[in-house]
C-alpha cells in the first residue's frame, strides 16, 4: 500500500515512506518525513501534553521565583531539538527524528508513571497499559486525521497515518506484552495484541526486538534531555543544594537509587562516584547556586553543556565504529559509552532522590493513584453516557467486554492532569448524590 510523494531522501527507500493507507500529497515539493512532522506538530495529543506531568505537577507552585516546571509537552519538545541535531550529525533525516520525538511519549496518561501504574492495574483484563504502546495506538488508531472505508463499508480511523519509518523511529520497545527479548519480568512493551496488525505492518522487514537507528537515537536523546532537565529544575525548584552531591552519606544514598533502576545492577558506587566526579570537576558545574539571574545564566549553561558532551560521546563512539556515511534504519547501532552512560544514570538519580523522592511528592503520588482509580470505576459504571463523543461510539461498536475495557483506558489515557481531577470530581459526586 504504497503511498509515497513528494521528494524524499535516496537514503530511505519506499518501504521506509510508505503509508498504511496511501494519499496524495497536498503541497508537492515536500518529503514524505516533513508531512510526517507536519502531522505530530499539529495534533491534539501533542497539545495535551502541555498537562501532563513530566516530574513536578503543572499548575503547582515552584520555588525560586515561581518558574513553571517542565510538561511532558516542553520535555518533548527540547528532547526533539536534540535528537534532530545529533541524528543529522549521524546522517538521519532530521525531520524523521524530530517526528519520532516529538511523538515518543504521546501516550502516557495523566500523573506521569504515577498514571501509568493505576491504569495498567485497571487494566488487567484488557491487555494491561504500557505508556509507549498507547502511543503507537494514539499514532496509528485514536488521533482522528485520516479515516479509511474497509471492505465491509465500515469508515475506521488510521490515525496520523505516518509513514513506517516514523511509526518504527517511535517505537522504544518492538514487542508485546511479556515479550521482552531478555527479561520476561520486564513490563515494558511497545504493542497491545489489538494493535499487532499495524505493529506487524511497521515491522515488516525488521530484525526481530532490534530498534531501528533512528529510535535509538531518539531513546538516547530522551534521556540525555530528561536527566539534565530535571536536574536542572531540582535545582532551579530549590530542591537540591550542589554541595549535597559532595557529602559520602547523600553519595551513598545516590548510588542506591542508581543501582539497579538506572544502570546495570553489577555497576560499582566506585565508577558512579567516578561519573559524579568527572561532572564536578568541570568548570561550568553549577557550584553554589542561589537563584540570582548570574546562577541561573552558569546553570543554563550547564545543561546546554552537559547536552552537547552526551550527545558528543554518542556521535564520536559511533563514528569511530561506522565512519563517515549516513548512517541510517538497520544499518548500525548507536554507540554510548559506558562513561556517558553512567553520568547520564546518576543525573536521573539526582533528580529521583532529591525531587521525586520527597515526601510531599509520595503523598500527592497516592492521591493521584487514588483519583485516576476511582475515576476508572466510575467511568466504566457509567459508559458509554461518561465517555466523550469519539470514545462513546467505540465503545458502543466495540465487540466484547475487553475491548469496551480499552476503549475506556483510551479515553482516560488521553485526559490531561487538570481535566482527570475535573472530571473526577464531576462523576464521584454525582455518584455520592445518588
Amino acid at each position: 500500500m504504497a503511498g509515497t510523494t513528494g521528494t524524499t531522501p535516496d537514503l530511505y527507500d519506499d518501504a521506509a515512506t510508505e503509508r498504511w493507507a496511501p494519499e496524495p500529497d497536498k503541497r508537492p515539493g515536500r518529503t514524505a518525513f516533513q508531512r510526517d512532522r507536519a502531522r505530530v506538530l499539529h495534533s491534539s495529543a501533542l497539545r495535551r501534553l502541555a498537562g501532563k506531568t513530566q516530574v513536578v505537577t503543572p499548575g503547582s507552585r515552584h520555588q525560586a521565583g515561581d518558574a513553571s516546571p517542565r510538561t511532558r509537552l516542553t520535555h518533548s519538545l527540547e528532547c526533539a531539538q536534540v535528537g534532530r541535531e545529533l541524528g543529522a550529525a549521524l546522517g538521519c533525516d532530521p525531520d524523521l527524528v524530530e517526528a519520532a520525538c516529538l511523538s515518543h511519549d504521546m501516550g502516557h496518561p495523566p500523573f506521569g508513571h504515577n498514571g501509568e501504574v493505576a491504569l495498567n492495574d485497571f487494566a488487567k483484563d484488557c491487555g494491561g497499559f504500557e505508556g509507549n504502546a498507547q502511543s503507537l495506538r494514539l499514532l496509528t488508531r485514536i488521533e482522528p486525521k485520516r479515516f479509511i472505508t474497509t471492505d465491509s463499508g465500515d469508515m475506521i480511523s488510521v490515525g496520523l497515518n505516518l509513514t513506517r519509518a516514523a511509526l518504527d523511529a517511535a517505537t522504544k520497545y518492538p514487542w508485546p506484552r511479556a515479550g521482552h527479548p531478555t527479561d520476561p519480568h520486564s513490563v515494558k512493551f511497545g504493542v497491545y495484541e489489538d494493535d499487532l496488525p499495524v505493529f506487524d505492518w511497521v515491522r515488516r522487514g525488521a530484525p526481530e526486538h532490534r530498534t531501528c537507528f533512528e529510535a535509538q537515537v531518539m531513546d538516547w536523546s530522551d534521556d540525555v534531555a530528561y536527566s539534565v532537565h530535571d536536574f536542572e529544575d531540582g535545582l532551579h525548584a530549590g530542591h537540591l543544594d550542589p554541595r549535597a552531591l559532595l557529602d559520602e552519606d547523600e553519595r551513598a544514598g545516590i548510588w542506591k537509587v542508581v543501582i539497579g533502576r538506572y544502570a546495570p545492577a553489577d555497576t560499582e558506587p566506585a565508577e558512579l562516584a567516578e561519573a559524579l566526579d568527572r561532572l564536578i570537576g568541570q568548570e561550568w558545574w553549577p557550584q553554589g547556586y542561589d537563584g540570582s539571574a548570574l546562577a541561573q545564566a552558569r546553570l543554563k549553561d550547564a545543561a546546554s553543556q552537559l547536552i552537547g558532551r552526551f550527545c558528543l560521546a554518542a556521535e564520536t563512539a559511533t563514528r569511530q565504529a561506522y565512519g563517515t556515511g549516513p548512517l541510517t534504519r538497520y544499518g548500525a547501532e548507536l554507540i554510548v559509552p559506558r562513561e556517558a552512560r553512567l553520568e547520564c544514570a546518576v543525573l536521573k538519580a539526582v533528580a529521583d532522590r532529591y525531587v521525586m523522592q520527597r515526601a510531599e511528592q509520595e503523598a500527592l503520588r497516592l492521591d493521584q493513584r487514588i483519583v485516576l482509580t476511582e475515576l476508572a470505576e466510575a467511568i466504566a459504571a457509567g459508559a458509554p453516557g461518561t465517555l466523550d463523543p469519539q470514545f462513546s461510539a467505540l465503545f458502543d461498536a466495540a465487540r466484547d467486554d475487553r475491548a469496551r475495557g480499552r476503549v475506556i483506558v483510551d479515553q482516560l489515557a488521553s485526559l490531561t492532569d487538570a481535566s482527570a481531577l475535573t472530571l473526577h470530581s464531576q462523576l464521584t459526586a454525582g455518584r455520592r448524590a445518588g
